[in-house]
């Protein structure tokens, strides 16, 4: 099955096996759950280091693969400044010339360099498989895990962003829409990049966190428990682009539980939340408060439920489908 590893099985098998790290004074965030950056004391500041594979997506896999890694560099409030790109091909076949100038154009808009990486050919694998190392510096690290009861939940840009790119992009052929519409919705591989919501919100924030796999909900139940808060959000306060509302219909999947890369989680004291809105705004970008954090467990209610069972993304069945139609 494929996904992220649950979190019971990285406390028993992931997180306390971490090498020297308990001795290491300059670790300032280790592994932990939510927490999608680690952050280490150095001359300049804080660095701030992020790995993300990418494999699934079978279009503009290296412009996603930039996007994710800076993204959570970005969400621990570092502006992303150094990469490296890990590239494994099936074969030779492999469009490797338009993987590099993805990841080119990409670690340009950001104003990452890429600094390294490996490259090589893997005869077991189906599609290009793409992991990527992000690197920055900050003053101040803002965690996954720091919301406060009372704080508001904000989110910017909107649900499903990425996972409507993916839709459009690796099922639009099988989907009953028309060619305006399916333009639209790849072009949103253009809009994934959260470096810079997070400019502006850091400078509130006592927590942000990058929705990615499992969407909006994974992302709050995530900051949620990283935070130890419980997260009371309003399902029709988040916003949902016009795109993502028809293209999920068509799939019949939920636009809250689908890749959500391109939107920005954070939590905001109450009382900086319209000065939060306003620059964001002034900047451009649009986003919403969608809730608020209370004392009582490291859960989520949304419109009141609380959220229960696993949260895998509503996209991976219908890769799975299009394998099995493939090897039929």
């Amino acid at each position: 099955m494929p996904g992220k590893v649950p979190p019971e099985k990285l406390l028993t098998h992931v997180f306390n096996r971490t090498g020297n790290a308990d001795a290491d004074e300059t670790i300032i965030q280790g592994p932990a759950h939510g927490e999608d950056a680690a952050a280490i004391d150095w001359p300049g500041g804080n660095l701030v280091v992020s790995s993300d594979p990418i494999s699934l997506a079978a279009s503009k896999v290296g412009t996603l693969g930039v996007a994710i890694a800076c993204n959570d560099v970005a969400a621990a409030g570092a502006d992303p400044r150094w990469l490296t790109a890990v590239i494994l091909l099936p074969d030779e076949s492999a469009d490797l010339e338009t993987i590099t100038a993805d990841l080119d154009a990409a670690a340009n808009e950001v104003g990452a360099s890429i600094v390294g990486g490996h490259s090589e050919y893997v005869d077991q694998l189906e599609r290009p498989l793409l992991s990527l190392t992000a690197m920055g510096a900050t003053e101040t690290v803002i965690p996954t895990g720091g919301a406060e009861p009372g704080d508001r939940v904000i989110l910017t840009k909107a649900a499903g962003i990425e996972g409507t790119a993916i839709l459009a992009s690796d099922f639009g052929d099988e989907f009953e829409i028309d060619d305006d519409l399916r333009e639209r919705a790849e072009a949103f591989l253009e809009d994934l990049s959260i470096v810079p919501d997070a400019r502006v919100v850091r400078e509130y924030a006592t927590a942000m966190h990058d929705p990615t796999e499992g969407g909006v909900v994974a992302g709050l139940r995530e900051l949620a428990r990283a935070s130890d808060v419980r997260l009371e959000v309003d399902r029709d306060a988040v916003p949902v682009r016009e795109e993502t509302r028809r293209l999920c219909e068509a799939a019949d999947v939920d636009p809250l539980q689908i890749f959500g890369s391109g939107a920005l989680l954070a939590a905001v004291p109450a009382d900086a939340v319209e000065d939060c809105l306003a620059d964001l705004a002034n900047a451009g970008i649009a986003a919403a408060d969608i809730g608020i954090a209370t004392a009582g467990g490291s859960d989520v209610l949304l419109e009141g439920e609380p959220l229960t069972g696993s949260l895998e993304d509503d996209l991976y069945p219908l890769w799975e489908s299009a394998d099995s139609d493939a090897d039929a």
